[in-house]
């Protein structure tokens, strides 16, 4: 296999491609100018790369952009509350969460808003989806609405209110499920009441 087929292997495998990804494989970066300016390959921005026939195709697709951007980064708040169809908010920036320490990217091609975060309040409650070929790492249900309590002053006590409301009432998750990120998150004091008004 030449540098051409494996470099368009690679993106089709991974979804979207960073530049050190294929480094990594022994390609030469001059491939990636050529396959851009022929257009097999298309450049998101800086040091992000894909497969023309898969751009835009879902929608979701700056999900799977942010993830390639931010290895250590998940999904989260508004990001995901919209992805679990717990808003009516469309998100202007995709919201992600990362170390405490980690490097924030360096001009984006697309807005992004990072919240930090370490121990189990980073690592706990992440599911994975799959975004045009790539594996999206995304808080689940209970951690997301207990993250928008935690962050209330960031998406708005209102919009953390709502997110509950419907999770409970379309069961996509349990008021056990909550308090357990609820503690995590060092929130339950602001959320056990409200999920108890709420079942009632």
């Amino acid at each position: 296999m030449n540098y051409r087929d494996s470099a368009l292997e690679l993106a089709r495998s991974r979804g979207i491609v960073r530049a050190r990804d294929f480094k990594s494989a022994g390609i030469p970066l001059v491939y990636l100018k050529r396959l851009t300016d022929s257009g097999d390959l298309v450049r998101l921005g800086r040091g992000l790369y894909q497969d023309p026939d898969r751009v835009g195709e879902h929608v979701a697709h700056d999900l799977a952009e942010a993830t390639r951007l931010m290895a250590n980064g998940t999904v989260c708040l508004i990001s995901a509350l919209r992805q679990h169809e717990l808003t009516t908010q469309l998100p202007h920036a995709v919201w992600m969460m990362i170390p405490h320490k980690a490097r924030a990217p360096i001009s984006p091609s697309f807005p992004v808003k990072i919240v930090r975060a370490t121990g189990d309040a980073l690592t706990s409650g992440i599911e994975r989806i799959s975004v045009e070929g790539v594996d999206v790492p995304i808080y689940g249900v209970a951690k997301t609405v207990a993250d928008c309590f935690k962050y209330r002053r960031l998406v708005g006590e209102d919009v953390a209110i709502e997110a509950l409301r419907d999770a409970l009432r379309f069961r996509k998750t349990t008021p056990n499920e909550l308090m357990k990120y609820a503690a995590i998150d060092r929130c339950s004091a602001r959320m056990e009441p409200l999920i108890r008004a709420l079942q009632e």
